[in-house]
Parts: structure tokens; sequence; C-alpha cells
């Protein structure tokens, strides 16, 4: 549908049709119409425009430092100018709500935690962090809903600009230290054979049929299947924040679109049988994920009536990826 962009790593279809995109390390802000050309409706040289989302007109989207010391939500009105209505690393800077978890090793002896080096690939034992990195969005009736890769949370902003923490992401399952991921890591022979909990990394949030968000997670350390497929797509009840793990076996979770009847449509940035990319598919009431159709470097993904949009070749270090549509002809058995 559009060719020329550059990482382009969110995407939203607007009331009227029209792709949202944004051109993350560019910092962009792009409209893509029917005929696929290709406007620019906001601009931020040196910073990173993410996490766009639409409702009623009104087009909300983040930038941030690249370092990630400063993170806001922007909205951008129908012939208007953006501007700022949340502060969302404020926000994590004094709530910082995934400190509640435990990421690292599971049961290491202190013996053996006090040998891990500080220039380790990643730390022994740690509670979550300061960080934010807003990543993707949703408007909704209740306020817009963002995925943060960096908070590893949930967050509900209203549209007063009013910060909240709607879900907190469990730590990703433990993964068993083998000798060959000690040495990558730089860890001490003593810790092979413990489990490691990476961070839970959430990439998109969506709505389901049965009103519950549905988000994909990376699984921190290596996104890439190196350690497995171990992406997941979750399900929070956005009223009490319960979380819930829907299914896993995704190698680069980096969005999903859920259509009507329930089926979910995940992006698989290193999916397939040679890790160049794909679109799976989970069907209602299913856990176990099935390949859709071959995507190179899929990123954001949509579904808007019987069309799934899919920016690809999101990895290109220039302006190549593109925005594809695929025709849904799936059967629904």
């Amino acid at each position: 549908m559009a060719e020329g962009l550059a990482s382009p790593l969110s995407l939203q279809i607007d009331h009227r049709g029209r792709a949202l995109i944004t051109q993350n390390f560019a910092g962009l802000l792009s409209r893509v119409d029917a005929s696929g050309t290709v406007s620019t409706l906001a601009s931020a040289p040196g910073l990173e425009t993410s996490a766009v989302t639409s409702r009623g007109g009104t087009v909300y989207y983040s930038q941030l430092a690249f370092g990630h010391e400063t993170a806001v939500m922007m909205a951008l009105r129908p012939g208007g100018t953006p501007r700022q209505i949340a502060d969302i690393q404020g926000y994590e800077a004094k709530k910082n709500p995934d400190r509640v978890n435990h990421y690292g090793f599971v049961g290491l002896p202190q013996a053996c935690l006090d040998q891990i080096p500080d220039d380790a690939a990643a730390p022994g034992a740690y509670t979550g962090i300061v960080d934010t990195h807003p990543y993707a969005a949703l408007a909704t009736s209740k306020g817009i809903y963002v995925a943060d890769a960096g908070a590893n949370a949930i967050f509900r902003i209203s549209y007063s600009g009013r910060v909240s923490t709607a879900a907190v992401l469990p730590p990703a399952p433990p993964v068993t230290v083998s000798a060959e991921l000690a040495a990558g890591a730089g860890f001490p022979d003593c810790v092979v054979g413990y489990s490691y909990r990476f961070e839970s990394v959430p990439t998109d949030v969506e709505l389901g049929p049965d009103g519950w968000l549905y988000v994909t997670v990376l699984p921190g350390g290596p996104e890439d299947p190196s350690l497995g497929a171990r992406g997941s797509v979750y399900k929070v009840n956005p009223s009490s924040g319960a979380v819930k793990r829907v299914a896993t076996g995704f190698a680069g979770a980096t969005g999903l679109a859920v259509a009507k009847d329930g089926t979910i449509f995940v992006a698989e940035l290193f999916g397939g049988a040679t890790g160049s990319g794909q679109v799976s598919i989970v069907r209602p009431h299913r856990s176990t994920p099935k390949p859709f159709v071959a995507l190179g470097a899929p990123a954001a993904i949509e579904v808007s009536g019987k069309k799934l949009y899919v920016t690809t070749n999101a990895l290109a270090e220039g302006p190549e990826a593109a925005l594809t549509v695929v025709p849904l002809k799936y059967s629904r058995r």
C-alpha cells in the first residue's frame, strides 16, 4: 500500500480507513490514504515518535528521548498543532509500577551472586527499575491505554492527562541457564543449571470482543529465538488489572490485532521457518499459534474489516519499510 517508510513500529487505522503510522527513529507521525500517498502530520527531529492511536478525529501519539529521559503523550486535533497532554516518564519515575517484580536468578546462592561482574549482560537479581518506552497505544472511551516496553506495564491516560497503572506484566517464565548461555552473558560457572527470569516487555495493546485488553509481550533478554520462541500474548482485565496468558511460542511478538470474532493475529518479527518473519494466528478459545502468512520482518499490525494491515521490513536501516495489506479469507472453523 505504501513504501519508503523508516522504522514503522506502530500503526492505527483511523475512522476514515486511513493508516496512521509512526516512523519511530525518524521522529515522524505519518498518514497513508487509500491511494497510498504518505503525508506528514507531525515531526520531531531528534526524538522518537511512537504509540499512535486515534479517537473522534484526534490523533494521540508519544514522543520520547532516545535515552528515555523524557516520554510524553501528545494530542493532535484536525487542523491543529500537537500539544502535550501527559508526562509518562514523570509518572514512571514517581511510581515505577514493576518494582513489585523480581527479575534475574531464582534461588541462586548469594556467594554466586557476588561473583557476577558489573559488566555482565544482565544483573544477577533485581526488581523493576525506572524506565519508560511507550511503544503502542489504544484510545478507548475510558482513556488511552499505553503498552510501555520500558515500564513493563500497561498505563491508562485519561483525556485530561492523568496517568495511572492498568496492569503490571509478570516476569517472563524462567529460562534454565546453560553453560553456553552463561559464557555468552559473562556469568560465572556457578550459575549453570539455575533459572533466570527476564522481563516481560509489552509491545502492543488491543481491545478484545470480551472487553479485556490483549497485549503482545517480548520475553526480555535476547528477543530473537536463540533461547526459543518465548513471546506471548496476555489478556488484561482493564477493571481489576488481572493478567492471564492466552498463548505463547512467538518469535519476536511485536504487535497484535484482534478481530471481532476473537481471532488474534500476531506479528512475529523473527517468525517462520527461516526466521525472516511471519504473521501467526490464534483462533478463538485456542492457545496454540499457527502460521498465517509469511512477511518480511513484520512489526505493527491492525485489522480493519476484511483487511489486515502490517508494517513490513521494519528492521531496515533506511527508508525501505512498507505498509502491506493482506486480504482476510481465513476459515473460522
